[in-house]
């Protein structure tokens, strides 16, 4: 192991091998999950009883992923009657809504599932269990004041729940709740030869955990380390073999940033736009010519989903800089909304604003066209939980906000129409009362300089694979200055550059950092060191994420 990995491991507070790379059997037991034995009592009747199970997925990459665990999970352990059911993000909007339930009547099930939802879904829950269903729900999002009246819960953040960890994803709460069936069922001799092997199901866990953004803590990077090592081999679904291929990424050298960026997105894009059921559909397939085929039709969502982002993007930006300051410093936060949106990708809109702003954005859309309900979707800064920023505003205005949900950096809301100015004014007076001036000023955590020494193929592809990568265990990033070489723009907005260092001549791109003017003679960057598939062989280039004149 290089001694830069081992520093970049000790700054993220792993201090040894078993921190820095945890495996699946450093995984935290399922027993300190609250309502476990409540819940895979309801799915071992269900099962003994040939009972229809009823999965209810979400239209996320997590919910998606969740639902097809959910799904595969449970005809392992020996369901025989399990279908599957998404909302429409248009028609039923989030959750399991009692509109819902009241199309999901028609398939008769007797025990209903909900993955990566339910904890907030009070009516919907309610109205399945007026039908005469048994409800449990596993999810992960923060609870409201009263949990729903389903027959089960599990999910690691309610109140009461001793689970070492609160990080896990939609998709990585059902996987414990089957790892937990599958011991329930050994233990009353239900299984042979100890049961199936669940571990088939992580390249699924993985895939929507890197997408949910969830902290990556070292149960977590056990989890994700293990999909991605199935992925790598070759051994993962139909589906997502599919996904890697037509986002153009290498199976072998997978990384949690090709999911974050290239397999999560084509996901994700069909529940933005079309629905989540072809995603779930592909994630379900096991034919890898039907997968490569619905992969194929994703992949067209997705380039249909970036147009419409760069379009309503570039709405944003023009209403903000329409929008009056007289002291000239920027808002705290902003809210805005266009009745041209689709309320599929405003959650893209906001995070892209909330990244060039370093503010919290709330980004709304009719939640259909004409509708007079508005949907929308938040996006923070750290030090400002949104969520309890809407509380604080729904406990000041009660009926202000329709519904609401999710966690510190990310919710989403509805509200009427009528009620958007009340509710930008009273979310701009929360944001003031929690946001302290420190918060606002944005900051680039650097691992330092790389030694001279550093910059080889070795070092690149150890930092590569030193991961899995993300939230609370960022991917190492370093800051020097250099001599600016050489440059070029690429294309329309990206910037190739040769720097030099000691004698070294250095390749290196800036993704959108053409902006119309040469960089100076001398540069500080802050840069990741990374393998160039392009020119392949040894050769390494740096990845340059922020860049400044050193003169």
């Amino acid at each position: 192991m290089p001694a830069v990995l081992r520093r970049v491991y000790s700054a993220r507070g792993a201090h040894d091998h078993a921190a820095a790379r945890p495996r699946l059997a450093d995984l935290l037991p399922p027993d300190g999950l609250l309502g476990l034995d409540a819940a895979t009592a309801l799915l071992a009747d269900a099962i003994a009883n040939d009972r229809h199970i009823l999965v209810v997925g979400d239209f996320d990459c997590d919910g998606a992923t969740a639902c097809a665990t959910a799904v595969r999970g449970l005809r392992m352990l020996g369901a025989t009657r399990v279908s599957h059911a998404v909302p429409n993000r248009i028609v039923h909007g989030y959750g399991l809504s009692p509109a819902l339930v009241e199309e999901l009547a028609a398939l008769q099930p007797d025990l209903l599932v909900t993955v990566d939802h339910g904890i907030a879904c009070h009516a919907g829950i309610a109205a399945a269990k007026a039908h005469g269903w048994q409800v449990l729900v596993t999810d992960h999002h923060l609870p409201g004041d009263a949990l729903p009246p389903a027959d089960a819960i599990v999910n690691p953040n309610q109140p009461g729940d001793g689970f070492g960890s609160k990080m896990l994803a939609g998709v990585g709460v059902i996987f414990y709740v089957l790892l937990a069936l599958r011991r329930r069922l050994r233990e009353a001799g239900r299984l042979d030869d100890g049961g199936p092997d669940l571990s088939t199901l992580l390249d699924l866990v993985a895939v929507g955990t890197v997408a949910d953004l969830v902290p990556l803590d070292a149960n977590n990077r056990a989890l994700v380390s293990a999909g991605l090592r199935r992925l790598r081999a070759g051994k993962g679904c139909a589906g997502l073999q599919a996904l890697i291929e037509v986002s153009r990424r290498s199976a072998e050298t997978l990384t949690a940033a090709d999911i974050g960026f290239a397999v999560a997105p084509r996901l994700n894009a069909a529940g933005r736009l079309e629905d989540m059921a072809l995603g779930i559909e592909c994630l379900l397939c096991d034919d890898p010519a039907q997968a490569r085929e619905l992969a194929a039709v994703l992949d067209g969502i997705n380039a249909e989903r970036r147009a419409v982002q760069q379009q309503m993007v570039g709405d944003a930006e023009a209403a903000l800089a329409l929008v009056p300051d007289a002291a000239g410093a920027p808002h705290i936060a902003h809210c805005l909304f266009d009745a041209r949106w689709h309320p599929g990708v405003v959650g893209l809109v906001a995070s892209k604003l909330k990244e060039r702003l370093h503010r919290p954005v709330i980004a709304f859309a009719p939640g259909e066209p004409g509708s007079e309900v508005l949907r929308g979707s938040a996006r923070s800064i750290p030090g400002f939980h949104v969520r309890d920023a809407l509380a604080r505003v729904d406990a000041a205005q009660p009926g202000l906000i329709e519904r609401f949900g999710g966690h510190a950096m990310a919710a989403g809301l509805s509200l009427p129409r009528a009620h958007f100015d009340a509710f930008q004014a009273a979310f701009l007076e929360a944001a003031s009362a929690m946001i302290t001036p420190d918060l606002l000023h944005d900051t680039i955590a650097s691992d330092g300089a790389l030694p001279v020494d550093a910059f080889d193929i070795h070092t690149a592809c150890a930092l590569r694979d030193g991961g899995p990568w993300g939230q609370g265990f960022p991917e190492p990033l370093f800051d020097g200055e250099f001599d600016v070489l050489s440059w070029r723009p690429v294309g329309t907005q990206h910037l190739k550059l040769e720097l030099g260092l000691s004698g070294l001549r250095l390749q290196a791109i800036e993704f959108g950092g053409w902006r119309g003017t040469p960089p100076g003679p001398r540069v500080r960057v802050a840069y990741r060191l990374a393998p160039d598939d392009y020119r392949g062989g040894d050769a390494i280039q740096l990845l340059v994420l922020h860049r400044e004149s050193a003169v």
